[in-house]
């Protein structure tokens, strides 16, 4: 086998050099490699794997709720954008448009699909005719295009994949249900599947989605202490039910708009996860989505019975649904720990003569690097209670990193120093546009989410009274 050494190189220093440090990382463990357009990236099969559990994870809570999926288009023409005025003119900047094909200037230029508002609210229009047809709950997967001019792999790429869930509804409260319900969707699997802990709550009008009503995001916190928004849900009114007719005949006889809700997360669930776990010896995968759950490594595996015995193990992993890989390479077993531990494996297990003999394996755990012996007898229930220990004490670490850099200012200069520092900071804010406007032009930081429930006396930017407190953050 070939050793082009690509996971023993030195990658840059995580503390001196995070953004050079997420690149090594990404490019080095093979999840992606920059596609021949700039902008784009080739999700390579290691990384594409993690977003089928990603998937697999998040589908099975949808269908859960009672969502279907489904598929639409994904040239849409220009004229759809023009009907709801706060969307095009949102999305205008990021929308790559086809002017001609089979060799012809098209009538009516053709949107790449920035998101599906328009396309899908088309559709509905023309399927909805009754309350009895009501709600209608889709999803569907696909990959959508926004030409950005500043890129990184899974955090801002000019094509994504993702999932975008559109609903109707009959009532305004049915509607708004459905969009908070979607976001702890979100906040669940976020939770128990990535292991990040994350923040919800809405969103200001600023940062709202083109179209919506209101806003619901979801906010994780990085290695270096910025935010990542890593799922939106939208309250979107009855905005695109009017510019797209989408109405129905109620029980009482009469037309009536429904309301609609969209929520989505993506492939930037991927760069969450990369920068919240990972570390100087590179990526650390949650089990309950790493492509690899169990690594195992022969050692002096040219003995007798060594191979046999990993073989047997494997099988036994295997057949207790334990997504495992047993390495035959001729690499040594030092360099595989090194490729496994870039890798992000959650779990390695080292299995040679003297082990056989013990009737012992040594199991590494890669969030802690602690390792320890285990009987070989009944060791798949020992690995299944390691690999769900990995996934709680993960979200653990996390958490309790989050809330040490939560911290609250009571000044400009003071949310300056906050997220100099690598903090989320908490302040007070008066709720007018201009005084948000300012904390950005002064420190860089942006509005996150309403820290619901929570009160502040002043604005830490005009000194008016406080409407609300807000998480601000440097945000990627």
């Amino acid at each position: 086998m070939a050793n082009d050494n690509q996971f023993v190189n030195k990658i840059a220093d995580i503390e001196a050099d995070f953004p050079q440090w997420y690149t090594d990382v990404v490019i080095k463990t093979g999840l992606v490699d920059y596609g021949p357009v700039k902008g784009t990236m080739v999700i390579r099969p290691y990384g594409y794997a993690i977003w089928e559990n990603i998937q697999k994870e998040l589908d099975k809570r949808f269908k859960a709720t009672g969502h279907e999926n489904a598929y639409f288009p994904l040239l849409i023409p220009m004229s759809f954008f023009t009907k709801e005025k706060e969307h095009v003119e949102g999305f205008a900047p990021e929308v790559a448009v086809v002017t001609h094909a089979g060799g012809e200037e098209l009538a009516e230029p053709l949107a790449i699909r920035p998101t599906s508002e328009t396309i899908i609210g088309t559709m509905y229009a023309k399927w909805l005719q009754s309350y009895r047809d009501l709600p209608i709950k889709i999803n569907q997967w696909c990959n959508v295009m926004r030409w950005e001019k500043t890129t990184r792999p899974f955090l801002r790429t000019s094509e994504f994949l993702w999932q975008e869930g559109h609903t109707v509804h009959a009532t305004e409260e049915e509607a708004l249900e459905e969009t908070k319900l979607m976001l702890g969707v979100y906040k669940e699997f976020a939770e128990s599947c990535l292991a990040i802990p994350v923040i919800c709550g809405r969103k200001t009008e600023k940062e709202k989605f083109a179209g919506a009503v209101a806003t619901y995001g979801m906010e994780a916190m990085m290695h270096d202490g910025k935010s990542l928004q890593a799922g939106t849900s939208h309250y979107l009114g009855q905005n695109f039910a009017k510019a797209f007719d989408i109405k129905y005949l109620d029980k009482d006889g009469t037309q009536k708009y429904g309301y609609t809700t969209s929520w989505g997360v993506s492939t930037r669930l991927i760069g969450a996860i990369i920068m919240a776990h990972g570390d100087q010896r590179g990526l650390c995968l949650p089990p309950a989505v790493a492509p690899v759950q169990v690594v195992i490594v022969p050692i002096a595996a040219k003995k007798g019975g060594v191979i046999e015995a990993c073989e047997e193990l494997k099988t036994k992993l295997e057949n207790a649904g334990v997504r495992v890989k047993l390495d035959v390479s001729d690499n040594s077993p030092g360099w595989k720990f090194n490729e496994y531990e870039m890798k992000g494996v959650p779990l390695r297990i080292e299995l040679g003569p003297r082990d056989i003999q013990a009737g012992n394996a040594v199991i590494f755990r890669r969030d802690t690097l602690a390792k320890g012996e285990y009987p070989l007898e009944n060791i798949e229930a020992t690995v299944k209670e390691l690999l769900d220990t990995v996934q709680k004490d993960m979200l653990e670490a996390s958490r309790v990193r989050r809330d040490k850099r939560i911290i609250s200012a009571e000044t400009v200069d003071e949310l300056l120093a906050g997220v100099d520092g690598g903090n989320f900071v908490k302040a007070g804010w008066c709720g007018c546009r201009e005084c948000e406007d300012k904390i950005k032009e002064k420190t860089a930081a942006t509005a996150r989410v309403f820290a619901e429930g929570e009160t502040a006396e002043r604005c830490i930017v005009c000194g008016n009274k406080a409407e609300h407190v807000v998480y601000f953050a440097r945000a990627y």
